[in-house]
């Protein structure tokens, strides 16, 4: 184990130098009742972002999944991934007190951009495990690489002049994250959440264009709602609800 820690944020950590992604590990773990804790790898060979794309997983990037168990209500457990967005900010900008907190942003729904550029995402994903619901957080940060040919644009912090360890940064982070856990209070401290993230959010008030599967809109990043979703305004002075999809700036 390359000094990562055996215990991080209050729960157990178990290293592999090689996997195929510790999400699918963490819910693997999470069908033999295992208790709550974090996945590492130094790499991953199955890697997945959402939608099922490959996740380009690199030896020297943070690949690391948090396994829990009824944070929330499952209608709120979602909104996980705005608590761990807020956790991985206030990590980075911990660890680089010389960057300025205008060049790190939340990319909604689950992603990190710095200096408009993708060097982190995040993945929820849940099951029912022995009766209790199980939610993985899959957190990847480009510490040393990043994907050439991905359809938004990316880098990584060593590009950017940060040189952060993969280990720093999950230390970090699994403090962080558990702060943020107790500010979202299982659901209950969203809108302190919801505050937050918005404060940080790229594009507010931006033209943006959303990419659902069967068909795509433009229009005005306007906020998140109680829940998280998207809030797009459309021509009219009406708006829109968006839970999923893919944000991109509106082209030309």
């Amino acid at each position: 184990m390359p000094d990562f820690p055996s215990i991080a944020g209050g729960l157990p950590v178990f290293f592999f130098a090689e996997i195929g992604s510790t999400n699918a590990e963490a819910l693997t773990r999470a069908g033999t009742s295992a208790p709550e804790q974090w996945i590492v790898s130094e790499i991953q060979t199955a890697g997945r972002g959402r939608r099922g794309r490959i996740w380009v997983s690199e030896a020297g990037n943070l690949y690391s999944s948090l396994l829990l168990y009824d944070p929330a209500p499952p209608a709120q457990s979602p909104q996980i991934c705005f608590v761990a967005a807020l956790a991985l900010h206030d990590a980075i900008l911990d660890l680089a007190p010389a960057l300025a907190p205008e060049r790190l942003k939340l990319k909604w729904p689950n992603d990190l951009l710095l200096d408009g550029k993708k060097i982190a995402g995040i993945l929820v994903e849940g099951s029912i495990a022995n009766g209790r619901h199980a939610v993985v957080t899959g957190i990847g940060v480009n510490c040393r690489h990043h994907p050439e040919d991905a359809s938004y644009a990316t880098t990584d912090l060593s590009a950017a002049g940060l040189t952060l360890l993969p280990r720093d940064v999950f230390s970090r982070l699994a403090v962080c994250i558990m702060s943020r856990l107790a500010q979202w209070n299982g659901g209950a401290g969203f809108a302190a959440i919801r505050n937050a993230w918005l404060a940080r959010a790229h594009g507010i008030d931006s033209e943006i264009e959303v990419r659902l599967p069967e068909r795509a809109l433009r229009g005005t990043f306007r906020a998140i709602d109680e829940n998280g979703a998207l809030v797009l305004g459309l021509e009219g002075g009406h708006s829109e609800l968006i839970r999923a999809g893919d944000v991109f700036p509106a082209a030309g």
